[in-house]
């Protein structure tokens, strides 16, 4: 299989704030120089081509970067950070992102707009070097088809310095790539670069010395003047880590050497003095919030209590059927030659006692006397309590190692059953500390080290104990088809024999060979047929080994405080791929992203303990971000209103801001509230008449508070999997689903013509574009009000300001495809499109001119809403022959936490109902299960949709009365909260709900009924009347 790349609009964000900063600047295709040939001088000479210099001076690069700046939220600059003769431009990209495909997609771009061609990557390792230079060699298609050229790429290597040459020669003409890369990483950098080490006749590394010296294989050249004369543009990967905290140091002295024209940073966690010009952010609460890197769970493990005075325990989890709660328990057992632990799933009343065959240490009471589901705890009668995670007694380094396997292996088994049906292999990732905890190499031969014999053990007992749960035939066939032995592998480095050991931070044979195995079977890893599952790995390779579909990760280490937690977890932030190689993102999943892309940590470590580590991290990688809603969150803010005014926030406006917000629920103790997130997902924020049309800047304001707890890390051990009740769906549930399972199709019958002149008339009367421009405002500092103000910046009291319009209009070497992007968010055609275009009055199409990408959002916005008022008047629905199938219900799994975002159901199709809100669906499927007009009621699963102009519509409920109790026994229900109204129809969310009318009404009798409720009186009064 191959990986699927597509066009992300963050990644080409990021490109274009790249390409803008040098607005202004010519393009030309290169700069000539005469190479160098050394003693080996040929009849003629040689012409080598480098990159144009910049011919727009500080105060230009200054003003662009500003522009840059402002336009994403980002403080500007008041001058060009950095050294003159080498500016900085710096990159933040969340991990999991896609940086390197970013970074890629920026040298073409560089390339088209600036002719600029020459680029030396600099990474901090070889495991990094070795993943980017298999990036290249994956995206080169792709690439090659946006653009119609291919990057000519080498990684430096002091034996073939033949390839400098090439570097330097090739201009681009003549059929060639026209673009050229230079991969080193930081060791042969560093080294390379100590120049006073390396002068000729001084002992030292005999390969780093070569940039630096006169070669007789080069002509008795020095590598390094070749290519400085092309004035390469340097990007460095991961500079936090290539630059190092000494500003004097080899690297960054070295670095100058190379002549660079300037050089792009880009890193998840930039060292904060080496933060430089930042033109493009995309942070861990970005990519988070925007659904791009997998959600996090954390399944902790701790002590609990002395290790002295009773037997080992662990409760591993709470087992929620249809009966009463169980428990999953691990406890040590009397054998012919001692004792072993084991794993058993146990109700109220068991005696570890007696089942351990009489063990003295559980003589204690170590009777199980209550098990609890909600808060998943076990209580024996000698009164110790264990929550899931828990374990007690005598816990040494083996047992926990044991635990932590077990557990890995669980999930992983739990995970990969839902995805198997999806085409989406499962990997787990073990990191430990001493390849002879993996492996041993004795005289005798290679044999298991005590990590791969635990693993196999456990993997036999896991499958032994699930497995007969199982119904699915092929995942069934799936894991019988490879034994425990061959699930494992073990990635190291190797040596010369071949032998694995441990590594080191440094270049050599050993590394190399390594990275040569895990990087070059990626794809292979991601095939059915491949049968490793489970990687062990050394901890040392773990920056720079990633792949996709990483699902669990589990540190068989104490982690102490050299490694980061978000360093812990970043090895399997990027989404996953099935076995086509298709991304698993919102474009495929829609909402569904986290339900499949969830990111399992098994740490040694409690889950408060892990979790609070994180946070701390993440808060300190987002520390610029506000974190407290104050009134000065809004002072001095420049604000547009939904009638295209512009209004500057003034300290009376920025209280009454703060004031509603508070009023509304919307901030308690400074912190926004969840019935804050709630409304906004659900796009119901009201702030009254006078606050409401700047409702869209004052929501953009509160978009940039780090709030720590949505970053929290999800408890793995709390979220419970719903089960699917067949027999109560063949029971209660045949009749309806009968009634409901038929798919239609729509027609629809109005006139273009129609739609034209009213999308026309609406974008001519609501279309107000933002102008990008520069406001230059000086201020003081007079006095200081509090802490809060200072870190919302709004300390200083503004004095004059002065606003400087952006002339410059989009350039041809920008391209924004303005019908196509509208072709794609509206659905209608690019003739359709071109005539609404053409319409509209030239005032109001200059627009695009002033903000392009604002510009095709709102007009998008405007013309789905005349289109879905224009559908609704004329649509009509029709039933087809086909139906949905009862699998759609068990396709995808069902997670809740039970007294958070679930309660337990003795009505539903499932055993758990997992709610949106803790509001309006909560209080509505409590009442359902309480009323005893209802036989049996289900949230319908996303695979439920119906077809409309404006997109699938998926509504909440199937809910059956009980025969002779209403009129309409069955009903089809969506919940909207209080605020909702019947009124006119006004836009998309109505535009489908009306769609949803008249579908029902095609397919059902008079038994079945479609409407919105906003709590059970409301649906009662339907189903009634």
């Amino acid at each position: 299989m191959k990986l699927k790349f597509k066009h992300q609009r963050f990644q080409a964000d990021a490109a274009k704030s790249v390409t803008d900063i040098f607005t202004g600047q010519q393009y030309c295709d290169s700069a000539d120089f005469l190479i160098d040939q050394g003693v080996q001088k040929n009849m003629y000479a040689v012409t080598g081509f480098g990159n144009q210099k910049l011919m727009l001076d500080r105060e230009s690069l200054t003003e662009n970067v500003r522009q840059i700046q402002m336009n994403w939220g980002l403080k500007p600059v008041d001058y060009l950070q950095g050294d003159a003769s080498n500016p900085m431009f710096t990159i933040e990209m969340e991990t999991g992102t896609g940086k390197t495909y970013t970074y890629i997609k920026t040298m073409y771009e560089l390339n088209m707009r600036y002719g600029w061609s020459k680029f030396i990557i600099v990474v901090p390792s070889i495991a990094i070097r070795e993943g980017v230079q298999k990036s290249f060699e994956t995206m080169q298609e792709h690439f090659a088809n946006e653009y119609g050229k291919r990057i000519q790429f080498f990684v430096y290597n002091s034996k073939q310095l033949s390839k400098i040459d090439s570097f330097a020669s090739d201009s681009g003409f003549s059929g060639n790539a026209g673009i050229n890369v230079m991969i080193i990483n930081t060791q042969a950098f560093a080294a390379s670069m100590n120049e006073d080490k390396n002068q000729e006749g001084r002992s030292g590394d005999a390969a780093a010395r070569i940039i630096f010296s006169r070669r007789d294989e080069f002509g008795s050249r020095r590598p390094i003047d070749i290519l400085a004369q092309t004035h390469p543009i340097m990007i460095i990967d991961e500079p936090q880590s290539v630059l190092g905290a000494n500003k004097a140091n080899a690297t960054r002295r070295g670095i100058a050497k190379f002549n660079p024209l300037f050089t792009l940073l880009y890193s998840a966690t930039h060292r904060k003095e080496d933060v430089y010009n930042m033109v493009y952010r995309l942070d861990a609460m970005d990519a988070y919030n925007r659904k791009l890197v997998k959600k996090i769970e954390v399944k902790g493990i701790s002590q609990q209590g002395s290790t002295a005075t009773n037997g080992f325990v662990y409760l591993d989890e709470i087992v929620i059927g249809q009966g009463n709660p169980q428990a999953r328990i691990s406890f040590d057992v009397k054998t012919a030659n001692g004792f072993k632990q084991t794993t058993k799933l146990v109700g109220e009343d068991f005696n570890l006692y007696e089942q351990s065959g009489e063990l003295a240490e559980y003589d204690n009471h170590f009777i199980v006397e209550r098990i609890d589901g909600v808060v998943g705890s076990v209580r024996f009668l000698n009164g110790i309590t264990l929550h899931e995670g828990d374990a007690i007694g005598k816990v040494n380094e083996d047992t926990l190692r044991r635990i932590q396997i077990r557990e890995t292996i669980r999930t992983h088994i739990e995970r990969e059953r839902e995805l198997f049906s999806k085409g989406i292999k499962v990997l787990s990732l073990f990191f430990i500390d001493h390849v002879n905890s993996y492996r041993l190499y004795e005289k005798g031969g290679v044999s298991n080290g005590k990590f791969a014999d635990m693993f196999e053990e456990e993997y036999r007992n896991v499958l032994q104990e699930m497995q007969p749960h199982f119904t699915d035939e092929a995942y069934v066939r799936y894991l019988n088809k490879f034994p425990a032995e061959k699930v494992h592998q073990g990635y190291f480095s190797q040596d010369k024999k071949g032998v694995a050991v441990d590594s080191k931070e440094k270049e050599g044979d050993n590394e190399i060979r390594a990275y040569d195995l895990i990087m070059k079977n990626k794809e292979r890893l991601l095939s059915f047929e491949e049968p490793v599952r489970f990687i062990f790995s050394h901890s040392a390779l773990k920056e720079g080994w990633d792949n996709p579909n990483v699902f669990q990760i589990c540190t068989l280490k104490d982690t102490g405080n050299e490694i980061k937690k978000r360093q812990e977890v970043g090895r399997g932030m990027r989404l996953c791929v099935n076995k086509d190689g298709e991304r698993q993102d919102q474009d495929v999943l829609g909402e569904g992203v986290f339900d499949v892309n969830i990111l399992t940590v098994i740490a040694s470590e409690s889950y408060e303990h892990f979790s609070k580590q994180l946070q701390t991290e993440l808060a300190e990688d987002v520390a610029d971000r506000p974190i407290q809603v104050t009134p000065h969150l809004f002072e001095n803010v420049l604000m547009v209103s939904t009638g295209g005014k512009e209004v500057k926030v003034n300290c009376e406006l920025a209280c009454e801001i703060h004031e509603i917000l508070v009023t509304n629920g919307y901030i308690k103790k400074g912190k926004l509230t969840e019935k804050y997130f709630n409304d906004r997902k659900a796009g119901i924020i009201d702030l009254g008449e006078e606050l409401n049309p700047i409702k869209s800047g004052i929501i953009s304001r509160l978009d940039i508070v780090f709030n720590p707890d949505r970053m929290l890390p999800d408890n793995a051990r709390k979220p419970k999997v719903a089960t699917f009740r067949e027999e109560l769906f063949k029971e209660k549930f045949t009749d309806v689903w009968k009634r409901i399972n038929v798919k239609t199709y729509y027609k629809v019958d109005f006139s273009t013509d129609e739609l034209i002149k009213r999308a026309i008339t609406s974008i001519d009367k609501h279309l107000s574009v933002t102008e990008i421009r520069i406001v230059i405002e000086s201020g003081s500092l007079e006095n200081i009000r509090d802490k809060e103000s200072l870190q919302a910046g709004a300390a200083m009291t503004t004095g004059k300001m002065r606003t400087i319009r952006v002339s410059e209009a989009v350039g041809n070497s920008v391209r924004y495809d303005l019908v196509g992007d509208l072709v794609n968010t509206t659905g209608l055609t690019r003739k359709t499109i071109v005539e609404i275009l053409k319409g509209i009055k030239p005032a109001t199409f200059a627009q695009f001119r002033m903000n392009p990408e604002e510009f095709i959002i709102k007009t998008a916005n405007i013309i789905n809403d005349a289109k879905a008022i224009a559908v609704i008047q004329k649509i009509a629905y029709e039933r087809s022959t086909n139906t949905y199938d009862m699998d759609i219900f068990t396709e995808n799994t069902i997670r809740g936490k039970l007294g958070v975002n679930a309660m337990e159901s003795a009505k539903s199709l499932y055993d758990i109902v997992v709610v949106d809100s803790l509001g309006v669906e909560k209080s509505f499927a409590e009442a359902l299960e309480k009323e005893d007009a209802v036989e049996v009621y289900t949230k319908l699963p996303r695979g439920f949709y119906i077809n409309t102009p404006m997109g699938h519509y998926n509504p909440d409920w199937a809910i059956a009365f009980k025969e002779g109790s209403v009129k309409h026994i069955y009903f089809i229900a969506e919940t909207k909260g209080n605020d909702w109204q019947e009124s006119q129809l006004r836009g998309v969310e109505d535009a489908k709900i009306e769609c949803a009318r008249r579908h029902f009404a095609t397919i059902s009798d008079s038994k079945v009924i479609y409407g919105v409720a906003k709590d059970y009186q409301t649906l009662y009064n339907l189903v009634t009347k």
